[in-house]
């Protein structure tokens, strides 16, 4: 294995970090807005919209690695 190949598996493995952190964050961050409340009016009861985000966060990480075991 010559140096080339091992800088290039040290980059991969820190990108992924990365990309999966900032998938991550874009979840919450959604989920977040969703949860702030409806624009008819009807929003969540207090302490309710930062459960019901981390909630679709959850599901949308378990989807993602679901899909990703699939490819």
């Amino acid at each position: 294995m010559n140096a080339g190949n091992i800088v290039n598996m040290i980059i991969r493995l820190v990108m992924r970090r990365l990309i999966g952190k900032g998938i991550n964050a874009g979840i919450d961050a959604v989920g977040s807005r969703m949860s702030r409340g409806k624009p008819d009016g009807a929003s969540p009861a207090p302490g309710q919209g930062s459960a019901q985000a981390r909630n679709l966060g959850k599901r949308a990480r378990q989807a993602m690695r679901l899909a990703r075991r699939l490819r």
